[in-house]
């Protein structure tokens, strides 16, 4: 797909080439069942006061088996490339190798309201569950150039009404959910997914791939090999803002799922591979950055449930799992960057300028220079 249901450009509508096939959403909901929601929160211009805006944020919402499926468990690794964020829950996904939750992405002082936004919607439609225990999976990145980021503006109702509408189907990218007021390259940035196919053998498989992408200095931009962002140093207000000193500011959530059977080690394996995506369009890591990746796979349902056990073991108290032999992951790993690279670019495309508190901006990646640089490549390459 070429644009976002909305009409807003996606990368391949820049002709940009990309490697491997997508699906045919080319988005995370091409991996069935998988849905995501948003809630966003755009009011308020001028001048920040601290509780009255201007407010440009949002919450999103992952939920990898759909909402019939919370509860239950999906294989899961993390990978924190650069710990200057949060991602909570991690202690248990490494402890059962599992999460069962949605998964909300929010800014970097709304994980509290998300974290119990999550809590409600399951004490209320899953009590079942709820009457166990809940270690939802909210993450964060920073969204304060922008946003109001100290006035609260973000609450639990929030996080419930992005997992109430969250569908599977095409879903917009740029400026929406969690990302509304994200940055990526000192260009707009924010919400932005991709796929891909893994042929094996008998059957398809598919790698969804969705960031919240706010990272990256102006001059690392990288297109399709093409260091773009060194010529088009002009125009950068962030750069001015933060006068040089937070270099690559901002973070970067990557959610990694997957229909392949994997254990979860397997799936950390898959988290790793999203740095080098992201690296693939220019970035080197900034310290500023908090980068943290979360890998699932929906195979093998319930497999790795850590829920309370009913009666005395039985010679059907064993649960299994199917998975593919490590010395077949190439294909998958391959898959989880090419995504990764056009997720950034993604969300950085389907995107315009956006002018948030006391008036600071965020330009948008200009479409022209994306196109012309393109032209030129390709005559190189021809």
């Amino acid at each position: 797909m070429k644009h976002t249901p909305s009409g807003k450009l996606r990368a391949r509508a820049l002709d940009i080439p990309f490697d491997g096939k997508p699906g045919l959403l080319n988005a995370i909901t091409d991996v069935p069942g998988v849905m995501v929601g948003y809630t966003t929160l755009i009011f308020g211009d001028g001048p920040m006061t601290i509780g009255n805006g201007p407010v440009r944020t949002g919450v999103t919402a992952i939920l990898p088996r759909g909402h019939d499926g919370i509860g239950t468990s999906c294989a899961a690794g993390l990978h924190s490339f650069n710990g200057n964020g949060e991602m909570t829950g991690h202690a248990w996904i490494d402890e059962s190798g599992g999460t069962s939750m949605p998964i909300t992405i929010s800014n970097t002082h709304a994980i509290g309201p998300c974290h119990r936004g999550v809590i409600d919607w399951v004490a209320k439609h899953k009590p079942e569950t709820a009457a166990q225990w809940l270690l939802p999976v909210a993450a964060e990145t920073w969204d304060g150039y922008l946003n109001d980021i100290n006035g609260s503006h973000i609450t639990a109702a929030h996080a419930v009404a992005a997992i109430e509408t969250a569908t599977g189907g095409a879903i917009e990218e740029g400026s929406v959910g969690g990302g509304t007021g994200m940055n990526c390259y000192a260009f707009k940035g924010g919400s932005g997914t991709a796929s891909r196919l893994v042929d094996y053998g008998h059957c398809n498989y598919t790698i969804g791939v969705f960031l919240q992408a706010n990272f990256g200095s102006r001059h690392e931009l990288t297109i399709a090999g093409i260091p773009l962002g060194q010529q088009l140093q002009a125009d950068n207000p962030m750069l001015e803002y933060f006068l040089g000193k937070a270099a690559g500011a901002g973070s970067c959530i990557g959610v990694v799922i997957t229909d392949a059977p994997l254990l979860p080690n397997q799936c950390k394996a898959l988290a790793r591979r999203v740095a080098l995506g992201l690296g693939r369009t220019g970035t080197t890591g900034s310290h500023f950055s908090g980068d943290i990746f979360l890998a699932l796979s929906t195979a093998n349902a319930g497999a790795l449930d850590g829920t309370f056990p009913d009666g005395p073991p039985s010679a059907q108290s064993y649960a299994q799992l199917d998975f593919i032999p490590w010395g077949r992951m190439d294909d998958l790993y391959a898959a989880v960057v090419h995504a990764t690279e056009e997720a950034v670019l993604n969300a950085l495309i389907a995107n315009s300028e956006m002018i948030g508190r006391d008036g600071n901006r965020s330009p948008a990646l200009p479409h022209d220079a994306v196109r012309e640089a393109m032209i030129k490549r390709k005559k190189v390459m021809d």
